[in-house]
């Protein structure tokens, strides 16, 4: 029998084991239950990614994470990007640039999807590559809750679908594992699902199950291009870049009809990002968001959010300590999730899940901001 990886912490040893056993959904098996969280890198110039940006991914494929989830690479929309070198999942010198991605992933042991995003209203107005181009929204309104423009069409709205099934598509054939739609943090789809954002009167707004409407097309399309085996993941949250404290659910109840929609439409992972994955969702309840989710949709649920960070809390956050391995590992046997998202930790330390394994704690490289100056 494998020796369990031992964590000493807060003078308790906490095994690890539990993050290193295998994972399948659909026809896909992960290596491993630690996921490297996608974040948004801006190292592909003219959106095609690089030799140096696989290396990046390798590197954390060949120290046990078992699924990586690229930063966000934007579907074929002249105002999806708000940053030339943010990466594109079309065109022929960006796929050439993913495929060689997926390649290096897959010799070092892993797998890979890509995050797939329009930023909506989120894109200032202006930005590069395509200046000329108006930032879209459901109702021309931005993420403090003014008129900023016009609705999108119906007919936006349809092209903008077909953008995000074909990406899924381009992904699928250089061989991508699966694919993630980025539905949280307030970019498009998020602000299809917010009251805020989506003040439309026609069938993509209104009630809750009509603001879900856009996404759940998003979804059913991608499907449509994928086929039923393809792994479709949708990263969702309550909060915004611009508003920790914003809420699409106030109760339980309101999240279960959410998610329904979303996993009759093809939705296999939900990726539920929090701030701080301890701390409760609702009130009466210990469980987090992720634990909500996996109970109330019976869908594989990775959960996120300061995994990995060190006790000190991030600038303007509360004084709560981090409460570290223990606490993920009571809620692993409590079932709340089934993997495990790692963001700044793995940007810190390309090697931070093999140091767990292994019992190096007192190796790992922790984060700091200067890392994101280069591909580390």
């Amino acid at each position: 029998m494998e020796v369990l990886s031992l964590i000493n912490q807060q003078h308790n040893v906490i095994s690890t084991e539990f993050l290193f056993q295998p994972y399948t959904v659909k026809k896909l098996t992960l290596s491993s239950r630690i996921i490297m969280s996608p974040m948004a890198r801006a190292f592909s110039p003219d959106g095609v990614p690089g030799p140096d940006v696989a290396a990046y991914y390798r590197r954390r494929a060949e120290h046990g994470v078992g699924l990586i989830i690229t930063e966000g690479a934007t579907i074929e929309h002249p105002s999806a990007s708000s940053e030339p070198r943010l990466p594109h999942m079309y065109g022929e010198a960006a796929l050439h640039g993913w495929a060689e991605v997926v390649k290096q992933v897959h010799e070092a042991g892993g797998k890979i999807f890509p995050q797939i995003l329009h930023l909506g209203i989120t894109r200032p107005s202006g930005s590069q590559p395509h200046p000329e181009a108006e930032s879209l929204s459901p109702s021309g309104v931005d993420m403090e809750g003014t008129q900023v423009g016009e609705p999108m069409t119906e007919a936006e709205i349809a092209t903008v679908i077909q953008a995000y099934a074909d990406a899924a598509a381009n992904a699928q054939s250089i061989g991508f594992d699966g694919i993630e739609l980025h539905g949280a943090h307030g970019f498009l789809i998020d602000q299809f699902f917010w009251k805020t954002t989506n003040r439309r009167t026609d069938r993509y707004g209104g009630d809750l199950q009509k603001r879900t409407q856009f996404a759940v097309e998003v979804v059913m399309a991608v499907r449509a291009a994928v086929g039923p085996d393809f792994p479709i993941a949708m990263r969702i949250s309550q909060w915004k870049m611009n508003d920790y404290q914003a809420r699409l659910f106030d109760t339980p109840e309101q999240l279960e009809q959410f998610l329904h929609l979303l996993v009759d439409a093809g939705v296999d992972i939900f990726h539920c990002s929090t701030r701080r994955f301890w701390e409760p969702e609702f009130e009466g309840s210990e469980l987090g968001f992720a634990g909500w989710v996996r109970k109330l949709s019976g869908q594989t649920t990775i959960t996120v959010g300061s995994v990995g960070m060190p006790d000190e809390p991030e600038a303007g956050a509360d004084k709560a300590t981090h409460p570290g391995m223990s606490e993920l590992m009571k809620r692993y046997e409590q079932e709340e999730f089934d993997l495990v998202a790692v963001g700044r930790a793995l940007l810190g330390d390309p090697a931070w899940a093999a140091k767990i394994r292994e019992g190096r704690v007192s190796e790992i490289q922790a984060f700091t901001p200067e890392v994101l100056a280069t591909l580390h």
